[in-house]
């Protein structure tokens, strides 16, 4: 593997996830491949899990880890032929290759505006490092896709499921804020590539791209969709055809555990109680939410090992 900064870039897929499975038994196994070899993480936006995790998996494989907080640290220059007399002080051209000599692998985490589609399709800061650098970039979360949730996703349901083609259902819920799609296209375009039976609810108005949705069968009836489901997958975002937009909705969107019957239930955290979901499923047997921020780990110690193994 030369990069990861889409689900596309895995070759196989199966053995990736049984192979990161694997990795949970003995996650030192490889605590040599990553020796004398640094990952640099860079964050234009904060991050808990995605940090924390990243980092264990790379220090599990022997590497040394730099965290950069961009924001805090000076502002990037990204267009071309900038005239740069104003708040930026250095241009992505110099920045990029200037961290390559500090780095074997970069790390890149950067939100979307959320205001201008076109601008937050284009993916400027990840094109940027992936064009400039000249050291293998992993997507740590960018404005429209998060791979590393998406990896870790699969592993659960696979570790979790009782049957061979098992019912997912990624339903939308409630949220006072605007939120990217990134979380929801990665798990859409992750399921398409797995053997499931993968069904979005969602309420009208909050359709995500076409593009990356295909046929997916939509149903706006929460209750419908949700019948008979393995796996509930529950996450807010934004409106994709009002980019950005917070449109008025129905709070009984929320997942509770009626709705929720027998499924289990997934949700990338951090999540906002009785809000998107009521605490009788979070402090449930029926929540894998814990287990699922315990697999970012090895879904990103995979993919570490997979960009190592190909460099040597």
């Amino acid at each position: 593997m030369k990069k990861f900064t889409t689900i596309n870039d895995i070759e196989n897929l199966s053995k990736t996830i049984n192979d990161a499975i694997q990795l949970k038994e003995k996650p030192y196994q490889y605590e040599t491949l990553g020796q004398h070899k640094t990952l640099v993480m860079l964050f234009f936006n904060s991050s808990l899990r995605t940090r924390l995790s990243t980092e264990k998996a790379a220090r599990n494989l022997g590497m040394d880890v730099m965290t950069l907080n961009v924001g805090e640290a000076w502002q990037l220059e990204f267009e071309e032929g900038a005239v740069m007399n104003l708040n930026t002080s250095e241009h992505i051209k110099e920045a990029a290759q200037v961290i390559s000599q500090y780095a074997d692998i970069i790390a890149v985490r950067a939100f979307p505006s959320l205001v201008d589609k076109d601008q937050d399709k284009l993916e400027r800061i990840m094109n940027s490092f992936i064009t400039y650098a000249s050291v293998p970039i992993i997507n740590m979360e960018s404005a429209t896709g998060h791979p590393l949730q998406a990896l870790t996703d699969a592993i659960t349901i696979e570790e979790f499921k009782n049957t061979a083609k098992p019912k997912v259902v990624l339903s939308w819920a409630p949220h006072p804020k605007a939120l990217p799609h990134a979380v929801a296209n990665s798990f859409a375009k992750m399921m398409q590539e797995r053997e499931v039976d993968f069904i979005i609810t969602h309420p009208p108005g909050y359709e995500l791209d076409p593009k990356i949705t295909k046929n997916v069968p939509i149903i706006y009836n929460q209750k419908e969709a949700l019948q008979d489901a393995d796996f509930v997958y529950t996450k807010n975002w934004s409106s994709y055809s009002h980019y950005g937009k917070v449109l008025e909705v129905d709070a009984n969107w929320m997942i509770t555990k009626e709705k929720l019957g027998a499924a289990k239930f997934m949700h990338c955290l951090p999540v906002r109680r009785n809000v998107v979901v009521e605490d009788a499923v979070l402090d449930s047997m029926q929540s894998v939410v814990i287990e699922q921020a315990n697999n970012r780990t090895y879904a990103a110690q995979i993919i570490i090992k997979q960009i190592l193994e190909n460099e040597h």
